[in-house]
């Protein structure tokens, strides 16, 4: 990433700031996932350390990343009910939408 990109997205979180606070409505039950997920990634380490069966080992990363995308998810479902919301209705709908659209397409698969 340039700093230029970094720069053009500091800029943009500034500018949702300055519409509304960064609120997570969802924080306490997204950092409870994501402690799961962490200690989940720390059971699969040890698996692979204690030479477990592979399939087992491929079943807890698949349940790895169903949590992560239930994660990310949210976060979307989050960020478009508030930034993308307060930029459309502050006139910046466009480049709000396109922005969302780029990050839908990385979840894309």
């Amino acid at each position: 990433m340039t700093l230029t990109k970094a720069s053009s997205r500091s800029a943009r979180a500034e500018e949702c700031h300055d519409l509304q606070p960064v609120i997570q409505p969802h924080k306490q039950a997204l950092l409870k996932r994501l402690n799961r997920v962490e200690g989940q990634v720390r059971g699969v380490a040890q698996m692979v350390q204690d030479d477990r069966y592979c399939v087992d080992v491929l079943t807890q990363v698949a349940a790895i990343q169903s949590a992560l995308d239930a994660v990310a998810l949210q976060l979307l479902e989050d960020h478009t009910r508030g930034c993308v919301s307060a930029a459309m209705k502050a006139g910046r709908g466009d480049q709000e939408i396109a922005e969302l659209m780029t990050v839908v397409k990385r979840f894309a698969r």
